[in-house]
């Protein structure tokens, strides 16, 4: 059930390095900035080649997209103050740039641009499993994810999960022993849910736990998908357990498609609606899985195949991209009577103009940073209302 993504052409990135201290903080303070996402992000790298420079392009660039206040750029002090109770933590942090960033994670469209961690980081350039299911677990699955994850470890493989109830927790200690991976949706030092908050201190101790949002952010509903995408960014595959029709974990099944990864599920009581999502995840291709051997074998093969290289970049361009600001003032009412409410992918609106792709994603920027369009899963943009 895997498929690559194809990625807009861009240039070529420099080889990978530790950042400064000094582009340690504008990375940060860039990250943190309004209507500022990873994609976003690395486009802005990409136009201007430092972070230092983006910054100072993002008034500019979001009053051509239509903005009529100024947006926030995240100030100095308070990127300081970030980095340095992620310290005082006992955590650290990791750009994108850098060579202990997770090589799977770099792989994908989006990868964070920088992740908080504490614990043992060489666990995340390790083989991974990242095993998901439902928080209100039957007592079979919460069985059955032990003795799968517990299995999976004792042949050092790493199990990454979300710290959720349910099969999450179960697949945590399960795995703690041969080291266990878990991406929370909050800050770094914000155990979630609380009764998992003795976990999360052994997890510190005896595995890795990452985030993506500052330190303190309590979890909100919208950072789950983003989370989900890092669960299986950083893996081989993704184990399935149990899934309602509407479940989160369908949704993070859906992103290890995007990035290339094999899904894998576990078949359940058709009477069970908790089986539904995995049996028509079967049904659709993915890999059945009965006991911890059946994805051994399979990981086997798929750890041999290389990962896709992205075209997306993970450095400032050697040669920054720039557009020609009269050719950007012609097109952007035409971006704009394309986009609706419905999302449309980026490369049909590249197609429609027949202009190089990047003008036309400088001008998606503009309007991204001025708060007129929305990101979608997929490569795709809507027009905000």
């Amino acid at each position: 059930m895997t498929r690559l993504i194809d990625f807009c052409h861009l240039p070529q990135m420099e080889q990978q390095r530790e950042l400064s201290p000094e582009e340690r903080l504008a990375w940060l303070r860039l990250i943190r900035s309004e209507n500022v996402g990873p994609i976003t992000f690395f486009q802005l790298l990409g136009r201007f080649g430092t972070a230092s420079k983006a910054l100072e392009a993002l008034p500019d660039l979001a009053r051509k997209g239509g903005r009529k206040k100024p947006i926030r750029v995240c100030p100095a002090g308070e990127a300081s103050r970030e980095m340095e109770a992620l310290l005082a933590f006992g955590g650290r942090m990791i750009a994108a740039s850098e060579p202990d960033y997770p090589k799977a994670l770099s792989m994908i469209a989006d990868p964070p641009p920088v992740i908080s961690l504490r614990g043992h980081a060489h666990l995340l350039n390790r083989d991974i499993l990242a095993i998901v299911g439902a928080r209100n677990a039957s007592a079979v699955a919460l069985r059955l994810t032990g003795q799968i994850a517990g299995g999976i470890s004792r042949e050092n493989i790493i199990v990454a999960s979300g710290l959720a109830r349910g099969i999450d927790t179960s697949a945590h200690r399960a795995s703690l022993e041969g080291g266990t991976i878990a991406v929370v949706g909050g800050g770094l030092d914000y155990p979630y849910p609380r009764e998992n908050e003795a976990l999360q201190e052994e997890i510190y101790e005896r595995g890795c736990v990452i985030a993506e949002q500052p330190m303190g952010t309590v979890p909100q509903a919208r950072h789950f998908p983003r989370r989900n995408r890092i669960i299986s960014g950083l893996a081989l595959g993704v184990l399935v357990m149990e899934a309602s029709p509407r479940s989160g974990s369908l949704i993070t099944a859906r992103m290890a498609l995007e990035q290339g990864r094999e899904v894998f599920a576990v078949p359940g009581s058709p009477m069970d609606p908790r089986a539904k999502g995995t049996n028509n995840l079967i049904r659709n291709g993915a890999t059945l899985v009965e006991e911890a051997a059946d994805i051994i074998d399979a990981l086997e093969s798929i750890r041999r195949r290389p990962l896709k290289e992205p075209d997306q970049p993970r450095l400032p361009f050697l040669d920054p991209v720039q557009p020609d600001e009269q050719e950007l003032d012609r097109l952007r009412p035409d971006i704009i009577t394309y986009l609706s409410p419905t999302p449309v992918e980026i490369d049909e609106l590249i197609r429609l103009t027949g202009h190089p792709a990047a003008t036309i994603l400088t001008i998606l920027l503009e309007l991204e940073l001025a708060g007129r369009i929305e990101r979608h899963f997929g490569n795709r943009v809507s027009i905000v209302e």
